[in-house]
């Protein structure tokens, strides 16, 4: 950027004060859990986490919830409810300090909220009604228990802030705890902790005020509340402005954010995908920001892009901008929006598999990043010591990641890719509903290995003359991987090319605007989310689609969240399916013949009429053919992605980082 051109974004990178504590600019890191620490103490890659956003340009991080209570005994969690884990409080605090980054620790409790499989048989919460996602029945806190619980977390944010953190961030959203006792849906107590509104805001303003007096004027202390959790007779945008309201007239908050959703059908509203539009939160964090008296507000939801943000500040919408998963994907998202580099930014591509490895307590990793947490994330990758000529074979995101990262290192890079355009596969999931963003994965990874001198090779199908012939010292195979045929069909139909793999079969459909007439049908045993894409689009050319699984549900393979878009779109749009269930055909495949969904297990069977697409989607094996011969010949031969084993774009970019750092 030349010196003398205007600064880009000039509101976002503004400076502004909370507390009395000074941002540096407006961009916010919202709370997510990194599942970096162990047995509740902080560890130098969970310090390396949030230091790498600091460094990256953030103002202000709020971290993942801390174990701040008696009873919050539990290892994923960062004990800070005693003075058992002190040094490790303290050299977080000065990692991300120093970097002026203001570091602010979340207080929140799960209550009776639980995303994975199973009943907790110790939660507490508001009243003995069940989790509306896991049916588990906490048992009601006593009036004592409560007041003991907001004595336990003001102790603990004191603490903190001796440790040197320089603020508090209380989660009253998500299904939470707090979030339980603000609902009448989940609060039926008839004591001072509920009964009617007053009752039911008691536990979070009391919190509030115990928090605010151990910890004085100068400590940043923000609450998350709800703005819609999408139950009935639960909070909604009326009441969400009334709690807010009622939270902000204390006039002793200094910000508030607002989430959607709960642990209900709605959770995955609180973590929108590429299904979702940008901004989907913005319309109703004006409508309730209208309502509230003058308190700072971050905005936050699917805001990915630098201008986006600008934007949010520059109609007042809100005084800062809060960003998680994209702080992910690019901890420099901030420094290279600064630069006037938003081009050079890896973007988040909201697929939530993020939210997937955090949940069964696997340490956070990303689609589009696969060097999270690393000592490195923030530079190139630590050059070779000896250039070694490199040939990579295969176009896909694992053979991308693959050759920038091993051309950045200082090796001779030639990718070779059998399409004209490099992407692999992910380049046609691209084109299906809810997959734009994983554009940007291939778009970035290929200028990144152009920058870095990788030539490239493309529209060529590399056999193994073609490889030998670069005279490698190494070669990496990111070939993909194939559909097999699913035995329950007649092996003539393969023999004869009659049925087409979903790949090849939505291809042929893309284009296509105009209604077309029969019914379409997947077979599906792959269970992940491009198929249900493909079904999407499937729906607005047939006015029947039907997916036909042997299992006993579709999406059971995509996280919770994902899961939960896809059946409220697959029931709005008519999508429907047949589950324990596999296709026959009455007879050959002609244009007479009919097909028929069996019962895995009755045998019971029942006619689609007049289907006029048909493809399958199973469980996918390597295309590794080149594998053997090159290995025959002495090469070193590294599979990746899944040319090595068919699984997800994550596995795809990470094992393509990992090798091109070890050549």
């Amino acid at each position: 950027m030349n010196p003398q051109d205007p600064a880009p974004y000039p509101r976002l990178f503004s400076p502004f004060h909370l507390a009395g504590r000074r941002l540096r600019n407006r961009i916010v890191h919202l709370s997510m859990t990194t599942a970096l620490s162990r047995d509740g103490q902080v560890t130098e890659r969970h310090t390396q986490y949030f230091a790498n956003r600091a460094r990256g340009g953030a103002a202000m991080i709020v971290t993942e919830p801390l174990a701040m209570a008696r009873h919050q005994i539990v290892p994923n969690k960062v004990n800070a409810r005693d003075d058992s884990g002190l040094d490790g409080l303290k050299r977080w605090a000065a990692a991300v300090e120093t970097e002026d980054c203001r570091l602010v620790a979340q207080v929140q409790d799960p209550g009776r909220g639980r995303h994975v499989a199973g009943r907790s048989t110790d939660a507490v919460g508001a009243s003995a009604l069940p989790d509306d996602l896991s049916w588990t029945v906490p048992r009601a806190l006593s009036a004592d228990e409560i007041r003991a619980m907001t004595d336990d977390f003001a102790a603990a944010s004191a603490r903190l802030k001796r440790c040197g953190f320089s603020g508090i961030e209380i989660s009253a959203g998500h299904g939470h705890l707090f979030h339980q006792f603000l609902s009448p849906w989940s609060n039926i107590r008839e004591d001072e902790y509920g009964g009617d509104f007053e009752g039911r805001m008691r536990f979070v303003l009391e919190l509030i005020a115990a928090i605010r007096s151990a910890c004085g004027r100068d400590f940043i202390l923000g609450v998350k509340t709800p703005s819609d959790d999408g139950i009935p007779e639960s909070i909604g945008p009326e009441l969400a402005a009334a709690i807010a309201g009622r939270i902000a007239g204390t006039g002793t908050v200094d910000y508030l954010c607002f989430a959607q959703g709960t642990h209900h059908r709605t959770l995955d509203l609180h973590i929108p995908d590429g299904h979702f539009p940008p901004l989907p939160f913005l319309p109703l964090v004006r409508q309730l920001r209208a309502a509230l008296p003058p308190v700072p507000v971050v905005a936050l939801g699917r805001i990915t892009d630098p201008a986006e943000a600008e934007a949010i500040l520059v109609r007042g919408d809100a005084e800062l901008v809060g960003l998680g998963r994209p702080l992910v994907t690019d901890p420099a998202w901030p420094a290279k929006a600064a630069a006037g580099r938003a081009r050079d930014i890896r973007y988040c591509v909201s697929g939530n598999n993020c939210w997937e490895t955090i949940i069964h307590r696997r340490p956070i990793a990303c689609d589009n990043n696969p060097r999270v947490a690393m000592p490195d994330e923030l530079s190139a990758p630590k050059p070779a010591s000896r250039r070694r000529r490199v040939v990579v074979v295969g176009a896909g995101v694992a053979g991308l990641e693959a050759a920038w990262t091993a051309a950045a290192r200082g090796h001779e890079v030639t990718l070779f890719g059998r399409s004209s355009d490099p992407g692999g596969q992910l380049r046609l999931l691209a084109r299906l509903p809810g997959g734009e963003g994983l554009g940007s994965i291939y778009d970035w990874q290929t200028a990144a290995a152009q920058r870095a001198g990788a030539r490239f090779e493309l529209g060529v199908d590399a056999g193994i003359t073609e490889v030998l012939a670069l005279q490698p010292d190494a070669v990496v195979l990111a070939t993909g991987s194939r559909m097999t045929w699913p035995r329950c069909l007649p092996a003539t139909l393969e023999r004869e090319g009659l049925v087409p793999d979903l790949r090849r079969a939505i291809r042929g459909v893309l284009g296509r605007t105009e209604a077309q007439p029969g019914a379409a049908v997947i077979f599906d045993m792959d269970g992940t989310d491009g198929v249900y894409a493909a079904a999407e689009h499937l729906r607005r050319l047939f006015a029947q689609v039907v997916v036909v699984t042997p299992r006993e549900s579709v999406a059971q393979e995509t996280s919770l969240v994902v899961r939960q878009g896809i059946l409220r779109r697959f029931s709005r749009l008519g999508i429907e399916t047949a589950v324990l269930s596999e296709p026959r055909w009455t007879d050959a495949f002609e244009a007479d013949a009919q097909l028929q969904v069996a019962n895995i297990y009755s045998g019971r069977r029942t006619a689609v009429e007049a289907v006029a697409f048909f493809a399958f989607a199973t469980p996918r094996a390597p295309e590794n053919r080149l594998l053997a011969p090159l290995r025959a010949t002495g090469l070193e031969v590294h599979p990746v992605g899944d040319a090595k084993a068919a699984r997800s774009v994550m596995a795809a970019t990470a094992e393509g980082s990992a090798v091109g750092a070890s050549l």
